[in-house]
């Protein structure tokens, strides 16, 4: 007679850290609530929300907080989206400025139901955030779009700093984590962003955590960095609800530090790797040690 093997659910040591606390944390989520935003931080139940908000940053999330896709991974809600706001594009360039950010990270959730998929809000908010913010920076982590190239054209003609767009997960594993996704969609998306004139540093990441094997993630920093991927992203996947895909491995800090010397060596600019690196994490530094 066989068991099924159990995964364990008990965080190890290094997923444990203190909250910072302070009056900052709360003048942000005030801001943010004022001017009727989302961030990805609240939405998707980012580890890092309280580091953050203490530090007076945030990842901003536009078009709403429901999105038309149901990745097994993802703590956004999975519902038919609202209409556009067309005004939200200068409440975030707003909050911005009273935040006193020189580095804005703008995401959103996926919106199929869009012609565009969203591409023209993204550039409206770039725009806003130009003329809100003197010499500002703008990175910019966007849905796939369908694979529409005129979107992604779109969004690089308002001249973001850095384009990001995650691979999340190693190939085998996309029908179980991003069902509607494709692999090879988003691996188009990064080589035709990275030929852009004048050139935009294109960004990805990847989870780990969720049963991909070692010879896979090296496979698929090869492809990413053949796509023109220059700056990557290796942080643990953590399972927000019963309901989402479990944890398989707990990759200990060690294993990080390794992968980060393994994509170097290959050929990335840029690498953060740890337990609690997420897309937008130190983003800012990433970018000005290029």
């Amino acid at each position: 007679m066989t068991t099924k093997r159990s995964i364990s659910t008990a965080k190890p040591p290094w997923l444990r850290r203190r909250l910072p606390s302070g009056p900052e944390y709360e003048q942000v989520r005030a801001l943010l609530h004022e001017g009727h935003l989302h961030t990805v931080c609240q939405e998707a139940a980012c580890p890092n929300q309280f580091e953050c908000f203490a530090s007076r940053t945030a990842t901003f999330l536009i078009m709403g907080s429901r999105c038309t896709r149901n990745c097994r991974f993802c703590n956004i809600e999975s519902a038919p989206p609202a209409a556009l706001d067309p005004d939200e594009p200068q409440r975030v360039a707003q909050a911005a400025a009273r935040m006193g950010l020189g580095y804005v990270v703008v995401t959103s959730v996926t919106r199929d139901d869009l012609p565009d998929g969203g591409a023209s809000h993204f550039a409206a908010t770039i725009t806003a955030l130009r003329q809100h913010i003197e010499a500002v920076q703008v990175e910019v982590l966007i849905p796939d779009f369908g694979g529409d190239p005129a979107a992604l054209a779109c969004v690089l003609a308002a001249a973001p700093d850095v384009l990001n767009h995650n691979v999340e997960t190693v190939v085998r594993l996309y029908p179980s984590v991003r069902p509607e996704a494709d692999y090879q969609r988003s691996l188009a998306l990064l080589r035709r962003a990275a030929r852009h004139h004048p050139p935009i540093p294109v960004k990805s990441g990847l989870m780990l955590g969720l049963g991909e094997q070692r010879d896979e993630v090296h496979q698929t920093l090869e492809d990413m960095l053949e796509a023109g991927c220059r700056i990557l992203t290796l942080g643990q996947y953590l399972q927000p609800s019963a309901s989402h895909l479990p944890v398989t491995r707990f990759i200990p800090p060690e294993a990080f530090h390794a992968w980060r010397r393994t994509a170097l060596s290959l050929g990335f600019d840029q690498v953060a790797s740890g337990p609690f690196v997420r897309s937008s994490y130190h983003a800012k530094d990433l970018y000005h040690n290029l």
